[in-house]
């Protein structure tokens, strides 16, 4: 098992951070010492803390290992929209380094770090960068979380072929389905269990937000070691 890895999402909304908790709660009943870490977030709640982005939140919560919230998003904007932006209008510069410093120390913290992105594979951080970017720098192995739905073969294929083009591995792909009734659910399922590079580490099925507890079940650890 690596010490870290970067969950990739083929679009935003397709459910990175379910899937993301649910390995973190897959590695915790292992007694593996992980924690998740979300650099950049975009969509917060302004409280007596500061900004608290929901996603950050949760992965704070599913981690085995104890941190504070400035450890797991060390950028946090109020907008939900593309970091880039975000960081214009609130005047702030995102920074690589910023992001090194902290998946370093959270390294130092646990055996494994399970990095959740924000939006897509080239969501740009500023006008010329991209979130992955900074995961081509550091070389990180990626999860690829696939939103299946009604256009996903297309996003996740070209996803795909971008980050094998960037010099990085998918080590494995999750398929989360985003609602309750999805045409040719198995038709697609197989067709990128054959197309995509990695084995499938789950798939997860639609369920209510209130009802993700038992989504560790679904996980295939193995297929990270």
């Amino acid at each position: 098992m690596h010490n870290a890895y970067f969950v990739a999402g083929t679009d935003t909304d397709v459910g990175k951070t379910v899937c993301s908790c649910a390995i973190l709660d897959a590695m915790r009943q292992a007694g593996i010492a992980v924690v998740g870490y979300k650099p950049i977030a975009s969509g917060s709640d302004n409280t007596p803390q500061g900004l608290r982005n929901s996603d950050a939140l949760l992965l704070q919560q599913a981690s085995s290992v104890s941190v504070t919230y400035d450890e797991v998003n060390p950028y946090a904007f109020y907008r939900p929209v593309s970091p880039h932006i975000a960081a214009i209008e609130e005047h702030k510069t995102i920074e690589f380094s910023v992001l090194s410093q902290g998946l370093a120390e959270l390294k130092a913290k646990s055996k494994c770090v399970l990095i959740e992105g924000a939006g897509g594979w080239r969501v740009p951080v500023n006008n010329s960068d991209y979130l992955s970017s900074w995961v081509k720098q550091e070389q990180l192995p990626v999860i690829l979380v696939v939103g299946v739905k009604l256009g996903c073969l297309n996003h996740a294929l070209l996803t795909a072929e971008a980050i094998q083009a960037d010099g990085l591995t998918i080590v494995g792909w999750i398929a989360n389905q985003v609602h309750p009734d999805t045409d040719n659910y198995t038709v697609m399922i197989t067709w990128l269990e054959q197309q995509l590079p990695g084995k499938k580490i789950a798939e997860i099925p639609y369920c209510p937000t209130n009802k993700r507890d038992f989504l560790a079940d679904y996980i295939d650890l193995t297929v990270l070691n």
